[in-house]
């Protein structure tokens, strides 16, 4: 499985328990594209929420996360990690 990195914008102001509750949503529904989200972080003060996840492609992410209701068409494939 490949491992991505996503970016959200437009999340300002947004607090811990609503990025859970973002978080969750994708949890939901990601084994039916085959993905896993690992974890999410979050800075509102520049709006901008992260996830880590793997999964067999970044369509397949950007599907689970637009169907989760927080479309992303940033999503980078993690190839080098020290």
């Amino acid at each position: 499985m490949a491992k991505f990195m996503d970016v959200h914008d437009g999340f300002y102001g947004v607090t811990a328990e609503q990025l859970s509750a973002a978080h969750d949503a994708d949890l939901k529904i990601e084994a039916e594209e085959g993905v896993h989200f690992e974890r999410a972080w979050l800075d509102p003060e520049s709006g901008k929420v992260f996830c880590l996840s793997t999964g067999p492609s970044k369509e397949a992410v950007m599907r689970v996360h637009e169907r989760a209701g927080h479309p992303t068409d940033q999503v980078f494939e993690l190839t080098a990690e020290v």
